[in-house]
């Protein structure tokens, strides 16, 4: 069984969501609740999307408000995340900057200079695909040569659908160890399928076209709604905003988005905290505090690669900023 809740108005508006052929558990008038039988539509993340998420309900010009503010699913339906968080001290990583215009041996230098600084991970920047300036396989080939034992290079493999697979697949056997989706851009299922490929690396799922969705208070799902969905379909890391960053969320929405990677979910294990937005090397201790220790994984973007010391100089503040 699916589970559903919906903030509606005007109230008394629940027969909207008749097409989708669930039972109304509960209306206090404003909140509605609908069980779905699971073979609706089974673990095709594609349909409880078009059906639930940004589906024809919130279209319904008889609504005013239609906010997916729950979705639970059977446990296992979908598989969840295959490496998680493991690790109980949180960890410094980069974002690869400027996110167009590098060529493969800069893009290499700034992982270099990252790692130098103490940097547990490294990720493209979910602009940069395969552009043919710095191809995805030349890139990975020259990251990978810089790389120390235990250093996650999450490359970016978002792009035609056809290939998506078997992109990831080779980025893998040329030195990637960890992949970047835009599952938003490529469609969850592209991340359901990367999960279920099995490749040996964890999953980055990057949140790129959520925004839409989540900061619309009257219409859609809510981050905290996405970030779950994003675990659930196989996702390792999971951006959650920051606090006071330069993103949308509110603290109190960060901590909601924490809760959806962390908090027990059935079987599926739980995903790293990607916090980012904004962030400079001395705001990883605040950004720690905030959320409460470890499995978070701290990005640094454009203020670290600005640092006056340069970037390796950042990272290493910012990693001695570690509790």
């Amino acid at each position: 069984m699916l589970r559903a809740t919906f903030q509606l108005s005007p109230p008394g508006s629940a027969e909207v969501l008749a097409p989708l052929r669930g039972h109304v558990v509960a209306d206090d008038g404003a909140t509605v609740v609908v069980d779905l039988p699971e073979d609706n539509w089974g673990a095709d993340v594609s349909l409880i999307v078009a059906a639930l998420v940004a589906g024809e309900v919130m279209e319904a010009r008889a609504l005013t408000r239609c906010r997916l503010v729950g979705l639970e699913l059977p446990d296992g339906l979908l598989p969840g995340p295959a490496f998680g968080a493991a690790a109980e001290r949180a960890t410094v990583g980069v974002i690869v900057k400027p996110p167009l215009g590098l060529r493969p041996a800069e893009v290499a230098e700034v992982a270099r200079a990252a790692v130098a600084g103490g940097a547990r991970f490294v990720k493209d920047d979910e602009t940069l695909g395969d552009p043919p300036w710095c191809p995805l396989a030349d890139r990975v080939r020259s990251v990978s040569k810089v790389l120390e034992p235990g250093v996650v290079y999450c490359a970016n493999v978002t792009g035609p659908p056809t290939g998506l697979v078997e992109r990831a697949r080779t980025a893998v056997e040329l030195g990637a160890t960890g992949l970047l989706v835009n599952p938003f851009a490529q469609g969850l299922g592209a991340l359901v399928a990367l999960r279920e490929a099995d490749l040996g690396v964890p999953l980055f799922a990057h949140r790129a076209g959520s925004g839409p969705w989540a900061r619309n208070p009257a219409f859609g799902p809510t981050g905290s709604v996405l970030a779950r969905l994003l675990r659930l379909c196989g996702a390792d890391y999971v951006v959650v905003g920051a606090f006071g960053g330069t993103l949308f969320e509110t603290d109190g929405e960060v901590r909601d988005n924490l809760a959806a990677v962390r908090d027990p979910c059935g079987r599926a294990r739980p995903a790293v905290a990607a916090m980012g937005g904004g962030l400079g090397p001395d705001d990883v201790g605040a950004q720690v505090d905030g959320a409460g220790g470890g499995g978070l994984l701290v990005l640094l973007g454009s203020r670290a690669h600005a640092f006056p010391g340069g970037l390796e100089a950042a990272v290493r503040r910012a990693v001695t900023g570690l509790p």
